[in-house]
């Protein structure tokens, strides 16, 4: 699997990636530090990799876009330290593979994982569109 290290991730979780045997590159490593998040998206969705991030927009923009790719893990831990991201990314990296694959979006936080299938579902409730 192929995956994209957005800002708010340590570069540390990159190596720790490779050394699982997966491809990451960071953006600070490819100098994009200053790309917008849709740029991002695009830029994973070309290249089939998944994003890494803290940053729920990555989420709405999934949301928005109808598309199933590309994938997002957004971890919302309170100890961001490189080891515990880390911890928490070999069990979403190894048990979602599949899913990732597929296309979902993962919600990582303290004790939990949360997995949802892209495209979302949306329901119509009162004319408005709801997820």
């Amino acid at each position: 699997m192929k995956y994209l290290v957005d800002m708010g991730i340590s570069p540390k979780s990159v190596l720790f990636l490779k050394s699982l045997g997966h491809e990451a590159v960071h953006l600070q490593e490819l100098h994009l530090d200053h790309m917008t998040d849709p740029e991002i998206m695009r830029k994973a969705r070309n290249e089939g990799m998944v994003i890494l991030t803290h940053d729920l927009d990555f989420s709405e923009l999934v949301a928005s876009s109808g598309d199933s790719l590309p994938s997002v893990i957004v971890f919302r831990l309170r100890n961001m330290r490189p080891e515990n991201v880390n911890r928490y990314l070999d069990i979403v990296a190894t048990e979602y593979e599949n899913d990732l694959a597929k296309g979902a979006v993962i919600s990582v936080t303290e004790g939990k994982i949360r997995v949802r299938s892209i495209p979302f579902e949306t329901k119509t409730i009162d004319g408005k569109e709801k997820l």
